[in-house]
């Protein structure tokens, strides 16, 4: 790397933790983080397994310098791949590689905000896996950032700009179905493919050889190891995850949100199971009322979850992990990686759809890596996927909050002041954001 290049991250890391203006730290990242249309990137990848390994195929043809996981058999294999990668058990470390341009973090949501805030603030392009962050507050953190520094940012939905979503969202601007006033988006999830309404483990089994542990729980209060968390389950534990609606809301209500500008004051109810203060519920249905937004008319979206039904007339048009969108004039289905289906299928057998009109996406990874390199845009940009991810998280405060809320998403202010606490988190010593 240029050395002016390593004089700019280091001022730019010095000036943010001296509390220096980030504008001025802003405008540097803007200036020097843009590369050469056909210029390979130094990039780290953080969490190698599962979605990580996803991620990391897609850097292939960029200069894999780092990686991390802390699983040392996970890490191992990815090794082989990339033999001349640098090893990392802790991000933290990772993330001081003077050298990088760039990083993929595919860790548990609760490492989500520590790794996306230390790199940004570090001048690095970020990649980060969904939910984008763990908590509301944190979502509220990273936009303010991203949206300051300027560097090029991605959220990994990978749908977000797939043909069926962007097709999706044309018809919905384009008037297709009339005014949307009700959007019902639902999922099997969980029960399917992880367990929730948990009770803490009691058993201490011994932590497998390959894990670092301690380096896993990270920002979360310390507990004994055990399987009921690691490698997958740890989405129903709300130390960890988000539940079902941080993890497949952030995908199957992101055509909503796009076309349907879900934005302002929101109304959010919740209900479910009944509440474990550890674990998400075993079924929950959600509903957020938006009043009226420019020129569309006030909307109520709802969100079914699990064991969770909705009304006989919805559900017979509302395909599984996917959602209705109804209108004054028809309704729309789409499910997750599917395209759209306007309904009454009689009524709309002849329509002419519109004429594409929404930049397509050269790949979810392509986008945000030419991004890095050239200034272009990214769709699910950390702006963007705040502010979704705020929106989702709600879900989640009304329902363990007990009651109804009204958030106002210009000031970040919640009411009834109960629910506050549920916005934001405590963090171990060393992991604080």
């Amino acid at each position: 790397m240029p050395a002016h290049a390593c004089t700019r991250r280091r001022f730019l890391q010095d000036s943010v933790r001296a509390g220096a203006s980030l504008s001025v730290a802003a405008s540097l990242v803007s200036s020097n983080r843009v590369l050469g249309a056909n210029s390979r990137l130094n990039v780290g990848v953080i969490g190698v397994g599962g979605r990580g390994a996803a991620n990391l195929a897609e850097m292939k043809d960029e200069n894999v310098v780092a990686l991390c996981d802390v699983d040392e058999t996970r890490l191992g294999k990815a090794l082989k791949e990339f033999p001349a990668a640098q090893k990392f058990t802790d991000y933290r470390d990772l993330l001081e590689m003077r050298e990088l341009d760039a990083v993929v973090i595919a860790t548990p949501d609760h490492h989500h905000a520590p790794a996306t805030v230390r790199a940004l603030r570090s001048g690095l392009h970020v990649y980060c896996e969904k939910p984008l962050t763990h908590t509301v507050a944190e979502a509220r953190l990273i936009g303010g950032l991203a949206r300051e520094l300027k560097v090029a940012t991605q959220m990994g939905t990978q749908n977000h700009q797939a043909p069926g979503y962007l097709q999706t969202v044309e018809l919905l601007q384009t008037g297709a179905i009339g005014s949307v006033r009700e959007v019902h988006v639902i999922t099997d999830r969980p029960g399917t493919f992880w367990e929730q309404g948990l009770t803490r483990p009691e058993e201490s089994p011994p932590v497998p050889a390959e894990l670092h542990w301690d380096t896993w729980l990270g920002p979360a209060a310390e507990r004994a190891y055990h399987p009921a968390y690691v490698p997958f389950h740890w989405r129903g534990w709300w130390d960890f995850g988000c539940g079902a609606i941080g993890d497949m809301a952030i995908h199957l209500l992101d055509p909503a949100f796009w076309a349907l500008d879900l934005s302002g004051p929101v109304t959010v109810r919740a209900m479910g199971s009944p509440a474990q203060p550890e674990s998400g519920p075993t079924w929950m249905v959600v509903s957020y009322e938006f009043g009226q937004r420019g020129n569309l008319p006030p909307c109520q979206v709802y969100w079914y979850e699990g064991h969770a039904q909705p009304p006989l007339d919805i559900a017979k048009d509302l395909p599984m992990n996917g959602s209705l969108f109804v209108g004054d004039e028809g309704r729309l289905a789409v499910q997750h990686d599917e395209d759209p289906v306007l309904l009454p299928e009689e009524k709309f057998q002849n329509y002419k759809m519109p004429e594409p009109y929404l930049p397509r996406s050269p790949g979810h990874h392509r986008q945000w890596l030419e991004a890095c390199k050239t200034g272009s845009a990214t769709g699910s940009n950390f702006d963007y996927a705040s502010r979704l991810t705020e929106l989702v998280l709600l879900g989640n405060v009304a329902y363990r909050a007990g009651e109804t809320i009204r958030w106002d998403d210009v000031a970040g202010q919640i009411t009834p002041k109960t629910a506050d606490r549920f916005l934001s988190k405590e963090y171990r010593k060393g992991w604080e954001l």
